[in-house]
């Protein structure tokens, strides 16, 4: 470095008056003189050599001489060096030193002339500067591909002329007619709007379109940028299709009692994450849980994240779990030799009533079963008492009121690839009542436990329903059931529950995929240990808030089935199917379809009673309104 080199400092040309040490005292200018005749200013400063990088050796006669010079001519020069160093449009030339370049360009080039070749080469499309290199006080100049000066060049046009391109965007999305894949960027803005992550849409505005979210649903069907069968309702309820992040570990080594015998985890063929699993040892029934509360500590980040969620997720595309993924293998029953469990031990009368609740930390040998295998084997040695007790608790709770509702169900499959629907009933054996009964007796233990003991609890309760004098038979009467039943509500006082027939109930036996099921968990395990309980209104808070998210997610879920439903509806418009007229209202009649589990309304018809059996085929099918008209096959 000498004394009148030319540096780069903070982007500005300057050179070097004096070197003193490490020191270096350097000129630049700060302002600029102007053609109104305002003088330029400049400014001295001491500064050490890592502030800087050096533009040429020198001597520079002066910083005014250096910062005058103007050569129009170096344009061409380097556009003409550019197409000497690149060698095709897309494969990118090698880095160059910015003195090679300059000698390139201009032979030999003195001082006075760097800043400006510098300065011109810093804007021209042609090249880049090397941030790495430039990092490390080095200028190396990177010559662009043909592609990149393009997309520059593009992005210079759209910016000089942005209101002509949009003006023309916005009269080919009134004409329905975009330019793709082009025009899907500027269509973000609708989906954002159509998903419910922004409340306005200026573009929908300008052509003209209504801020509504099922015709911008439509809008974006129209013009192709959704396929038919987008599914946006998880999105609009504020749920990822993806399953929470947060690792919870290894079950943790705690003391555990070892349960012995087998236990049967009975799902679903179609059920990934068992989470119960029932025995009997000929004087106690056991109910066995997956135990993620041994890892997931109230107001932990994962417990908030599962609040923010409320439950696990489980529409046709899959499940977006409330736990993570990963959790499984270690918390989920069955999927190894042995699990570990929140374990509820019951002793019952001969009537099915409950004399004794007992909680357990346990190790437990548990088999899966599907609900047919174990259909199969009701009549087994292990299986049969646990079906007798089952009975005994349905008749027990018939007794008290509990409300019997049989409306049929359906499994939705979408194929991930091909987006193929298809729509099956799900079948119901005796094993699906029994697996239903050993849950409800577990959540009856759980909550007089909780009441016995004095523990800020979850509990479940619901109103008696109002049934008028004649219900009908079939699938009317079922209806007529449906609707008068009553809202539940979960709260920290213990009150009947109407609709199973029980004085004491909780939900305890899905913490896998419920967030009050967790809290529950947390709760008694905190008991059994002598640990802090979780006060009443903390409990509330948490269970309310969970409570709330579940709601939304039921909603994304039962949307998300309509939406399957009606895009398997058009995928197979030549299908017919059976309806029965379960309600009339004047000169409507609203059928049920139990191969579909849909309702349809006829309207203007007179000639039908309640449980008559039509023919029906598909009409007319809406999206984004999510309705569809059925025709009666004649």
């Amino acid at each position: 470095m000498n004394k009148n080199s030319l540096v780069l400092y903070k982007n500005n040309c300057a050179i070097v008056n004096e070197i003193e040490n490490d020191k270096y005292l350097i000129k630049f200018c700060t302002q600029p003189a102007t053609p109104t005749g305002k003088k330029a200013v400049y400014s001295e400063q001491k500064v050490r050599e890592k502030d800087f990088i050096l533009l040429h050796n020198g001597p520079a006669s002066s910083l005014e001489k250096v910062l005058a010079f103007e050569d129009l001519s170096i344009n061409s020069q380097i556009e003409e060096i550019y197409e000497l160093l690149i060698s095709d449009e897309t494969t990118a030339a090698a880095p160059i030193s910015f003195e090679e370049l300059c000698e390139l360009i201009r032979g030999s080039f003195s001082a006075e002339e760097c800043w400006f070749v510098y300065s011109t080469l810093s804007q021209d499309i042609h090249f880049s500067v090397s941030s790495d290199d430039f990092k490390n006080g080095k200028i190396v100049f990177v010559p662009r591909t043909q592609q990149e000066i393009d997309s520059i060049n593009q992005k210079k046009f759209e910016k000089e002329h942005e209101a002509e391109i949009r003006q023309a965007f916005i009269q080919r999305l009134k004409d329905k007619k975009l330019n793709l894949p082009d025009d899907a960027m500027l269509m973000g803005e609708v989906e954002a709007f159509a998903l419910c992550k922004t409340e306005k849409s200026k573009v929908l505005q300008e052509a003209g379109f209504p801020l509504d979210i099922e015709k911008a649903h439509q809008l974006l069907i129209d013009t192709q940028i959704w396929p038919f069968t987008k599914n946006p309702y998880p999105t609009r309820f504020g749920f990822s299709f993806d399953s929470a992040k947060d690792a919870l570990g290894a079950m943790p080594e705690e003391e555990r009692i070892e349960v012995p015998g087998f236990a049967y985890a009975i799902d679903g063929e179609h059920s990934t994450d068992p989470d119960d699993a029932v025995g009997y040892d000929g004087e106690y029934v056991w109910v066995h849980i997956a135990d993620p509360a041994s890892s997931v500590a109230p107001d932990s980040v994962i417990d908030i994240a599962a609040r923010n969620r409320g439950t696990t997720l489980y529409i046709p595309e899959g499940a977006s779990r409330m736990l993570c993924e990963s959790c499984l293998e270690d918390y989920a029953l069955g999927l190894k030799q042995y699990s570990s469990a929140l374990s509820f031990r019951l002793k019952l009368d001969e009537n099915a009533e409950i004399q004794e609740c007992k909680i357990f930390r346990t190790h437990v040998n548990v088999k899966r079963l599907t609900y047919k295998q174990a259909e199969e084997q009701k009549d087994s040695e292990e299986l049969k008492p646990l079906f007798e007790i089952a009975r005994k608790n349905l008749e027990k709770r018939t007794k008290n009121g509990a409300v019997t509702i049989q409306m049929p169900e359906v499994h939705i499959y979408v194929d991930k690839e091909t987006k193929k629907v298809s729509v099956e009933p799900d079948e119901k054996y005796e094993s699906n009542a029994m697996i239903q009964e050993m849950m409800l007796l577990a959540g009856e233990g759980a909550a007089r436990f909780a009441f016995e003991n004095q523990i800020p609890f979850p509990f479940v309760s619901q109103e008696s329903p109002n049934f008028p004098e004649n219900v009908p038979e079939g699938w009317a009467g079922q209806f007529a059931k449906v609707k008068c039943m009553r809202k539940r509500s979960v709260g920290i006082t213990p009150a009947p529950h109407a609709g199973v027939g029980l004085s004491f109930y909780s939900q305890v036996t899905s913490p896998l995929r419920r967030y009050g099921d967790l809290v529950a968990h947390q709760q008694l395990r905190a008991f059994i240990k002598g640990e802090r309980l979780i006060d009443k209104d903390e409990m509330l808070m948490r269970i309310s808030a969970g409570d709330a998210a579940s709601l939304a997610a039921k909603k994304a879920s039962r949307l998300s089935d309509t939406h399957w439903k009606l895009v398997y509806l058009l995928q197979n418009p030549e299908n017919q199917y059976e309806g029965f007229c379960i309600d009339l209202k004047g000169k409507d009649a609203l059928f049920l379809i139990p191969s579909l589990d849909m309702q349809t309304t006829l309207q203007n018809t007179e000639d039908f009673k309640l449980n008559d059996k039509v023919l029906l085929k598909m009409s007319k099918v809406d999206i984004p309104e999510q309705k569809v008209m059925f025709s009666i096959v004649r």
